[in-house]
């Protein structure tokens, strides 16, 4: 069996892998465009759990994973706590296509 380099406590790749790269493909086409979006916009377009959708962006920043620049900032005033995401579209590498 091809595993994707997910890892954790509780994965199994029996279970998650192909879920989770699927996942991953889906976070990763939303954000490529260099648009900004909260977790929650990015799970409205995937329906996919606000908390993958973090875990997913945080491993697009792994090395194994293409070592993507996720950019990160405040959305309104700093004490509201919302932030939003985007992944540059002139800092995109390519993703090994099989990965998803």
């Amino acid at each position: 069996m091809r595993t994707h380099g997910f890892d954790g406590e509780v994965y199994d790749p029996k279970f998650d892998d192909d879920r989770l790269a699927r996942q991953l493909g889906r976070v990763w086409s939303v954000i490529q465009d260099g648009r900004w979006r909260t977790l929650r916009e990015i799970s409205q377009q995937t329906n996919d759990p606000e908390a993958s959708v973090s875990a997913q962006l945080r491993h697009l920043r792994k090395t194994r994973f293409g070592a993507y620049k996720i950019d990160k900032r405040s959305r309104g005033h700093r004490s509201l706590g919302l932030y939003e995401y985007r992944c540059d579209g002139q800092e995109i590498r390519e993703i090994e296509p099989t990965l998803f």
